[in-house]
């Protein structure tokens, strides 16, 4: 699955007044800004250590977690295992984190461990057809599929194994065989999509059973069944033609998944399916919105799920009615300006979860469902925080041109005065049907931007989930329009407050978002005066030529640009065609490794600009994809970042 899509949600807090810029009633307060207090920067950003749990101990009193450490000198990241009360307490380092928590891999009967890895099935390299050439380079493809995401295709494919637990490592059944499809999914699939049944006598793992060029039109997934007794294979999805993902059974065995129902779509609405007695039901089928992950109850009566609902993602539960008759009642748990953006599992009356705000990075937390009470289980990066000034987040509703409500967080400089004036920041989410939300970056960072003096203008535009399916849905083939005009909406609104200097916007985005900055700098009419462009589609014709994923192009833009039903999309929608307009300065940065949005469209958009003669940059990072990992790059990308708006704004 493409990672542009991955949806989030969640419900507001705040009341509005009702006004084309409308300011929440409820403003944050900041802390006391102290003279000990300093702002983000982004050497602070990378002293910052990132969490991530492992579960919770098999007696459930304790959480299992990593902490992961940046080491800007060798450009890598070290690992530490940890435990703490799921009550709150004291946090234990590990020596090893084997046997605290069940391993999912392991047989429910003990006997089997699965596991996955890469089986070379196709030939692809020239030495592959031509022993005798030792040291060719050569690669020969007869259909699509050729490379994904950051890696061309070498003929190896994920395949899901088992063997005997106490059996050599070299001692395996390949439960795919010679089949030429992956499980777990590349780019991003990890052991999520595959499972034991209870009784351990079957395997099932996720696969789109496609080649070549059908694969890459096609998000057509499912769920297949392995038989060990029988080496028979299934398929438990087969009616459904979009995503099938993220099987999991209940302690009662009913099966679980998340469901697309359309082919090509990879961001349709996302549906809680449930296989039971042999009748699959649609658990969320008349909810006005998406799933973005979930996980059974313990008694497996419910499940909780993560959605996104007004500008945050919030946890969610829905009923399993069973046998009975009961309609599916889906349920908000949690509110507030902060992110719970994953279920580690309950124990008690404890849902334990990972919570971001855009002021702090992930941190875990346990969620009382009787009490409806948080603690802060983890405490890694405390330390570092205290010593930061926050930046105050706001809730405004404006009006859009087509007389919608649309949330825009707005965030402001530490210390903000409104009786200064403030450079601005326009900042386009990418997606384009991703949630904006209380995200924290350690790259597309709101409390660093906002650290440096900036006021950040963040719209909820058409296309993003947490508005109704219908919002989510609205920018497919409509790249160029109604969401473009929300934009415009946005900072026209914000440009109106007098701390807001008028003279002194920008506009930045990665991905969508860095189509929209390609976009906006030929229709904006002078409103901004700074762009920054990563990663971003330039020319709607080499896009569709040389991207990987033809599904999501597909659907966006309607099909090839040979087909004169596209036509408005390659025309009206391309930035390449609005490149006459440009007049102002652009910086663009591109990765050499991006197949999504691969490299020509940096360097066509960078090449016009010059040609063009503005004031413009290029940043090309050979060895990133279409993010930057890397530590070190990551703290070039915030210099240079940082560097051309000073410069130009």
């Amino acid at each position: 699955m493409s990672y542009i899509r991955f949806l989030s949600l969640s419900l507001g807090l705040i009341l509005f007044i009702s006004c084309s810029a409308q300011k929440a009633v409820d403003k944050p307060v900041l802390p006391s800004q102290g003279a000990h207090l300093v702002s983000m920067n982004p050497d602070l950003l990378w002293q910052l250590k990132r969490v991530s749990a492992t579960g919770i101990s098999k007696d459930g009193r304790e959480l299992v977690y990593k902490v992961s450490t940046p080491n800007i000198d060798s450009n890598t990241f070290s690992g530490q295992y940890f435990k703490v009360p799921v009550q709150g307490g004291t946090s234990v380092m590990l020596d090893k984190k084997d046997g605290l928590v069940r391993d999912k891999n392991i047989s429910p009967d003990g006997k089997y461990l699965l596991f996955d890895k890469a089986v070379k099935i196709e030939k692809v390299n020239g030495n592959d057809f031509h022993p005798d050439m030792t040291n060719t380079t050569a690669q020969i493809y007869t259909a699509l599929d050729y490379r994904h995401w950051d890696t061309w295709n070498d003929g190896s494919y994920n395949h899901v194994l088992y063997r005997n637990a106490d059996a050599p490592e070299t001692s395996f059944i390949d439960i795919m065989g010679q089949e030429a499809y992956n499980s777990p999914q590349k780019p991003f699939g990890g052991d999520e999509d595959y499972i034991w049944s209870p009784d351990s006598k079957y395997i099932l793992y996720v696969s789109k059973k496609l080649t070549g060029t059908k694969a890459v039109v096609s998000t057509n997934t499912d769920i297949y069944q392995y038989e060990l007794a029988t080496g028979k294979t299934t398929n438990l999805t087969a009616d459904n033609k979009g995503y099938d993902t993220n099987p999991q059974y209940s302690v009662n065995g009913d099966l679980a998944w998340l469901s697309m129902a359309t082919d090509g779509n990879e961001a349709d609405k996302n549906d809680i399916k449930v296989l039971s007695n042999g009748i699959v039901m649609n658990l969320t089928a008349h909810w006005d919105e998406t799933v973005m992950s979930y996980k059974w109850s313990n008694d497996g009566r419910k499940l909780y799920f993560i959605a996104a609902v007004d500008g945050t993602l919030q946890l969610f539960s829905v009923i399993f009615p069973g046998k009975t008759k009961i309609m599916p009642l889906v349920q908000q748990l949690t509110k507030g300006d902060w992110d719970v953006n994953g279920i580690i599992g309950e124990t008690g009356e404890l849902v334990i979860v990972s919570r971001t705000t855009m002021n702090r990075a992930t941190e875990l937390f346990s969620f009382n469902l009787k009490t409806e009470r948080w603690n802060q289980l983890t405490h890694v990066n405390d330390d570092l925080y205290k010593n930061i000034a926050d930046c105050r987040t706001e809730r405004r509703y404006i009006t859009t041109t087509d007389g919608k409500q649309m949330l825009v967080w707005v965030i402001y400089p530490p210390g903000f005065d409104a009786t200064k004036k403030y450079p601005t920041l326009l900042y386009c989410q990418g997606g384009p049907q991703s949630a904006l939300t209380q995200f924290y970056s350690f790259r597309w960072n709101f409390q660093l931007m906002a650290s440096n003096g900036y006021i950040v203008v963040a719209p909820n535009r058409r296309g993003m989930p947490g508005h109704g399916v219908e919002w989510n849905r609205q920018i497919s083939k409509d790249y160029g329009g109604q969401n473009m005009r929300d934009y415009l909406s946005a900072i026209d609104a914000m440009a109106k407050e007098p701390y807001v200097d008028k003279d002194r916007l920008g506009a930045i985005g990665a991905s969508y978002g860095g189509y929209s900055v390609f976009y906006l700098a030929g229709i904006h009419n002078k409103r901004f005066k700074s762009f920054i462009a990563h990663d971003g589609i330039f020319n709607w014709q080499s896009m569709y030529g040389t991207t990987e994923e033809m599904f999501f192009v597909n659907n966006d833009i309607g099909g090839p640009y040979w087909d004169d039903a596209n036509r408005k999309g390659y025309t009206d929608f391309n930035p390449v065609n609005l490149v006459a307009k440009w007049d102002t300065p652009i910086y663009i940065i591109q990765g050499g490794k991006d197949y999504r949005v691969p490299i020509g469209q940096g360097l066509e958009a960078f090449n016009a600009a010059q040609l063009k003669g503005l004031k413009s940059k290029l940043l090309y990072f050979p060895d990133e994809n279409h993010w930057v990992m890397k530590p070190q790059n990551s703290i070039v990308w915030h210099r240079e970042f940082f560097k051309w708006l000073r410069e130009t704004l």
